[in-house]
């Protein structure tokens, strides 16, 4: 199944996602189906906030980058109930779009290492460490568990020049290639 986008202006996107445990209703399905809508909408990951749903799930695949970056080959995997930690001072700015806020883009400044432990779709339970656009990555979707959007994670000012066009988003006035909802 293939999810509509929920777009910035919708209240689930500033909510900190629930918990879920090893029951969670049709899981696997669900992992495959957020897979699913972030190929569709040409996305390299998906929070389950993203698609209307407030639990700690997200999923990325970085592969397709992996000529740019071979760290990033095999990089696939879904993170449910992650923990982030972040490890040492260093940062790095770098580009960042979200599905969530169609055509925007913006500088952002993350931590470059950082230490996730989480349950993989087999209810593995993981700790991992990464570094460089693997950890960006796991940083911007881990963000969506707890209601933040990488618009505010740059600077206040212009954030504030960004206002109509987070308008604009929020009205569904932007074009993009896959479905989006605002939800109420």
């Amino acid at each position: 199944m293939i999810y509509p986008i929920v777009v910035y202006g919708s209240p689930i996107l500033r909510q900190v996602a629930k918990e879920i445990d090893a029951d969670y209703p049709n899981l696997k399905s669900l992992i495959s189906d957020m897979f699913d809508t972030m190929y569709k909408s040409d996305g390299m990951g998906l929070a389950a906030p993203q698609i209307g749903k407030s639990i700690r799930i997200f999923v990325v695949d970085a592969t397709s980058l992996a000529d740019e970056d071979p760290d990033l080959k095999d990089f696939k995997k879904a993170f449910i109930n992650p923990k982030l930690q972040i490890l040492g001072e260093e940062t790095l700015v770098m580009n960042e779009g979200c599905l969530s806020l169609p055509k925007l883009r913006e500088d952002v400044d993350r931590h470059n290492k950082v230490r996730i432990t989480y349950y993989d779709e087999h209810w593995n339970y993981t700790e991992e460490e990464y570094e460089g656009l693997k950890a960006r990555v796991i940083q911007h979707e881990y963000d969506h568990l707890d209601g933040i959007l990488f618009v505010d994670r740059i600077n206040p000012l212009r954030k504030k020049l960004l206002k109509g066009r987070l308008n604009d988003i929020a009205k569904l006035k932007v074009q993009v290639p896959y479905k989006t909802k605002v939800l109420k």
